[in-house]
């Protein structure tokens, strides 16, 4: 399998790199690649077909799982990991590929990373491309091993889109909604490892119940701010479901992804939101360059009215292994806390 994995790097690479070169050098390149396309060793480039194969056959490699305990599962994000520590306990050994501080919209893979999903018996992803330059990837490797995109599980119709029609990935932010990817981690574990699936059901339901508490007590810590004080305005737009859930006014400097680069009129119209509503925090992200919530300050301090910074939240990863921040719940009350105290 590794060997596989490996030779799908070495041809990705090379597809960069005939990319890069004139049209005739391309034409040249392509035949170089025909050995291992021929031999079934790299998919078509852009091809989608099968992204769902094990889901759709519900055969995960012919059967329940075979190998020694514990099951090599493979996560990207800590909030995906998360999920599965909560209904795997020590049946699962989980590899997180994105630490904390890490951005998985610009994440690439690394050779080690293709090393660990070469070995993992079992991936999750949070989907809905969140992990956008690892998103073939996932194509891939769902045609040669069970592969879920947790987000499978939530509600389409949740499910808020940019205005350009793409999906907003940053569901976590709704307890309550990130709570509905339980059943995708129970289910996927259940059928892959059926000789302990009543465990999977129960530790999953447990887990449930918690993040139910957690969403009441996220709402009702909010509720405390007053209304026209519940304005959250951060390096990027990330806090959209956040604010939905619990009643709060988001803004973001940049879009979606950070990806995305934030122009002077981004930051200018928020420095007038600010400004006119005295507004008077902002917020930085442990993920995102702080450079343009910086910014925002001068830009305030400027038009006469002081702007501080709340805090630091957490987005697109969560805190440091072995902490309260780098667990879930406790990435979400310290976002809760962090706000509360800078707005009230």
């Amino acid at each position: 399998m590794f060997i596989f994995v490996a030779q799908e790097l070495v041809a990705v690479r090379m597809i960069a790199a005939i990319n890069r070169r004139p049209r005739n050098w391309q034409i040249a390149g392509l035949f170089l690649l025909l050995p291992l396309i021929g031999c079934g060793r790299i998919d078509a480039i852009g091809d989608t077909a099968g992204a769902s194969e094990f889901e759709k056959s519900g055969d995960y490699h012919h059967g329940a799982f075979r190998g020694n305990y514990p099951i090599r599962a493979v996560c990207t994000t800590g909030m995906v990991a998360d999920l599965v520590k909560q209904v795997g306990g020590n049946r699962i050994a989980v590899t997180q590929l994105m630490g904390e501080g890490v951005d998985p919209h610009l994440y690439k893979a690394s050779p080690g990373d293709m090393s660990a999903l070469g070995h993992a018996d079992i991936i999750f992803y949070s989907g809905l491309h969140l992990e956008g330059k690892m998103a073939d990837l996932f194509v891939r490797m769902a045609r040669r091993k069970p592969t879920f995109a947790v987000t499978e599980g939530i509600d389409e119709a949740q499910v808020l889109e940019t205005n350009e029609g793409a999906h907003d990935p940053h569901t976590w932010f709704d307890v309550s909604l990130w709570k509905q990817c339980l059943d995708v981690v129970r289910d996927a574990l259940a059928k892959f490892d059926p000789k302990y699936a009543v465990e999977y059901e129960r530790r999953a339901a447990a887990y449930a119940k918690e993040l139910e508490g957690l969403h009441e007590e996220a709402r009702q810590r909010l509720a405390t701010v007053p209304a026209d004080r519940r304005v959250l305005v951060t390096a990027h737009d990330a806090f959209r479901y956040f604010g939905r859930a619990y009643d709060v006014e988001v803004r973001g400097i940049q879009g979606i992804s950070t990806d995305s680069e934030a122009g002077v009129k981004e930051i200018n119209s928020l420095v007038d939101l600010l400004v006119n509503r005295k507004i008077k925090a902002v917020f930085i992200e442990t993920s995102v360059s702080d450079r343009n919530i910086k910014a925002l300050v001068e830009g305030c301090q400027a038009r006469g009215h002081e702007v501080k910074i709340g805090g630091e939240l957490f987005s697109d990863a969560m805190g440091k292994p072995g902490t309260p921040d780098g667990t879930y719940p406790g990435m979400v009350r310290h976002n809760v806390e962090t706000i509360v105290k800078a707005l009230e």
